[in-house]
């Protein structure tokens, strides 16, 4: 069921992102451009998605385990981190660059925009140097941690 539930899932999304225009980048520039003639239409598709998750989190939690899953993800940290406030400002300037944001820009490459074969490419790029650094972190933190424990 895993697998199909994903599929699902992923279809439910690019369907609602496809009827509410968040595919065009245009809608999505139009919704950052508060100074100028502000679109406010992501905002509405912002507030039922989030009026949604509001209604229906309590009723999922009360459940002992999700439908297709062994069981529900640990909770995130809490707190505001480095990390966390890069991540999003390097996430808002691509947003606000290219008029895209992950889910709308996979679902757009149906369409063939020339545009998405630079966007898709590049995110995924930054994607994957993102897990290089953190390996190369995590490796050299490693590395202190075992000399450290070694020297008397």
């Amino acid at each position: 069921m895993g697998p199909f539930s994903a599929f699902v899932s992923g279809l439910l999304f690019a369907i609602g992102l496809g009827l509410s225009g968040m595919t065009d980048p245009a809608n999505v520039l139009g919704f950052l451009d508060i100074a100028g003639a502000w679109d406010f239409r992501l905002a509405f598709v912002m507030g039922g998605a989030i009026a949604v998750h509001a209604a229906l989190r309590p009723l999922i939690l009360k459940r002992a385990r999700p439908w297709a899953a062994a069981a529900f993800p640990a909770a995130a940290a809490r707190r505001v981190d480095g990390k966390l406030v890069a991540g999003a400002a390097v996430f808002g300037v691509g947003w606000g660059l290219g008029g895209y944001c992950p889910g709308p820009a996979l679902t757009s490459l149906a369409t063939g925009a020339v545009q998405l074969l630079v966007f898709v490419p590049a995110m995924f790029a930054g994607m994957y140097l993102v897990q290089v650094v953190q390996a190369r972190k995590r490796e050299k933190v490693e590395t202190l941690g075992g000399a450290a424990a070694s020297s008397p």
